[in-house]
């Protein structure tokens, strides 16, 4: 009853796609999980090293006969301003020292080393024959979307306006996730500027499905089988859901974060540049506030996001949730402390309940 066009080509029983959230949420057991209940469950391998991602694949193979996928992220390059750089560690050097973290130079990141790491990660999901790839932060270039195609991979675009959304049909993609500013973490806005891209989902999908013919997944705040109703009937043919799989006990997520998302209300979920320089939606706390007044004079994703991994990692070692990035999207009222099968059965038996009620 809730097949489609995207499910079947997904080989997945029910149109939810557990978003690729990166850092360690989207464990092995996760994505297993996931893909064993019906869904399609994504390794969010961002931040992994190519062999991360081999080894993690194998440990899904073992776990699951199911579908699974891959996210990358697409590589762009990024301006460094060194007076900002400078102050941004001056300021953080402040807070190392009141949290009692000795303060270490960090490694930054290089344009032309994330591109080799990029297409290593790219051969793996050729080599281990992964059957989706998506994309966040860009499209990758025509090479690899061709030798992923030939290789029979689906491929999945991010995008966070139309324009956007009609970029990745033109460039070939087989579906787009389409992510509202509801949406936790970071965003996947590549072409449009920050502002102008955060859209609510609600408004969104629409706008996307009277200018694409491709597939159109919606992600951003959406928890249950009223959001899956939702986004199918304004023209989406899937969702993709993050934090409703971060809360899950397969999830990776420190149990801090955890519980800051079940405690929270929608009023807490705010966006920042604080943690990374690029906006991301998170749930409030010490480290946000003192930051919130500089954002405008932080260097730039991901110089950023490397400059604050002492303080991030030092919190949630010493149990200090100020200090973490706690993303969550808009909707934490919603979050509930479930297995991944438990969230996708409750998620399929309310939407069949709705389906029920307007036929």
């Amino acid at each position: 009853m809730l097949q489609n066009g995207l499910t079947r080509r997904l080989k997945i029983d029910y149109p939810i796609i557990q978003a690729p959230m990166a850092g360690g949420v989207t464990t092995s057991e996760l994505v297993a999980a996931v893909s064993n209940a019906g869904g399609l469950g994504m390794i969010g391998a961002g931040y992994l090293s190519p062999d991360q991602l081999r080894n993690q694949i194998m440990e899904i193979k073992a776990l699951t006969r199911k579908n699974f996928g891959v996210n990358l992220f697409v590589p762009n390059q990024y301006g460094v301003d060194e007076q900002k750089l400078k102050h941004s560690e001056k300021y953080l050097q402040t807070i190392e020292s009141e949290i009692g973290i000795p303060t270490v130079t960090p490694s930054l990141p290089n344009y032309k080393q994330d591109n080799e790491t990029f297409q290593q990660m790219v051969n793996i999901v050729l080599e281990e024959n992964i059957p989706i790839c998506s994309f966040t932060f860009g499209i990758p270039s025509e090479e690899i979307r061709t030798k992923l195609k030939e290789n029979a991979s689906i491929i999945i675009g991010t995008a966070t306006t139309v324009q956007e959304a009609i970029m990745n049909e033109e460039a070939g993609m087989d579906a787009v996730v389409v992510q509202g500013s509801e949406a936790g973490g970071h965003r996947g806005t590549f072409a449009a500027g920050e502002q102008k891209s955060l859209i609510g989902l609600m408004s969104l999908i629409p706008q996307a499905a009277d200018c694409l013919s491709i597939p159109i997944i919606a992600a951003g705040g959406i928890m249950d089988g009223r959001g899956l109703m939702a986004a199918q009937c304004l023209g989406a043919m899937g969702v993709q859901m993050g934090t409703a799989f971060l809360v899950c006990e397969e999830s990776g997520a420190n149990t801090l974060h955890k519980d800051a998302i079940l405690e929270a209300s929608e009023d807490q979920v705010v966006i920042t540049k604080a943690f990374s320089g690029k906006l991301a939606r998170g749930v409030n706390n010490r480290f946000i506030e003192r930051l919130q007044d500089i954002e405008d004079d932080l260097p730039e994703y991901p110089l950023q996001n490397a400059l604050t991994k002492g303080i991030r990692k030092a919190a949630a070692a010493s149990k200090n949730p100020e200090y973490m990035s706690l993303w969550s999207g808009q909707s934490p009222r919603l979050a509930k402390k479930l297995t991944a099968q438990e969230l996708i059965e409750k998620i399929i038996n309310q939407t069949l309940k709705l389906k029920n009620v307007l036929s």
